[in-house]
């Protein structure tokens, strides 16, 4: 019975992830447009980001949709296919669950903010 569910889900994820990608690909937002020196700062400030994801996750596909709605350059760490980023996330943020924002303070603490819409809450309350 096990067998059977995991070759379901597979088959699922198989048909369902070009849908997802198709979805995000055509409604993409347009970037917010910020001034050469503002959009410098917010591209430092997005240096110590990282957001932990899977290609087809709804749930990802939404935070990247927000953070290109921002225009946020912020660095994409694919937990499913790369086994070291999977392990990162594992080890600071104590559980393999994606999206996951690492927020890097100056000091070099990080701090592991899970939930997509958290992570969105956050995004619009630092850079919009």
């Amino acid at each position: 019975m096990k067998f059977v569910f995991r070759v379901f889900f597979k088959t699922l994820r198989f048909v369902l992830a070009p849908l997802v990608l198709l979805w995000e690909f055509f409604t993409t937002p347009k970037g917010l447009v910020r001034t050469p020196e503002l959009q410098g700062k917010v591209d430092a400030e997005c240096r110590n980001l990282a957001l932990y994801q899977f290609k087809t996750c709804p749930f990802c596909v939404k935070v990247r949709r927000e953070m290109r709605r921002l225009s946020l350059n912020i660095d994409l760490l694919d937990a499913r296919n790369d086994a070291q980023h999977r392990a990162a996330l594992l080890e600071g943020g104590g559980k393999p669950v994606v999206p996951c924002l690492k927020i890097t303070d100056v000091a070099g603490n990080s701090e592991w903010m899970y939930e997509s819409a958290d992570i969105i809450k956050y995004l619009h309350t630092r850079f919009a």
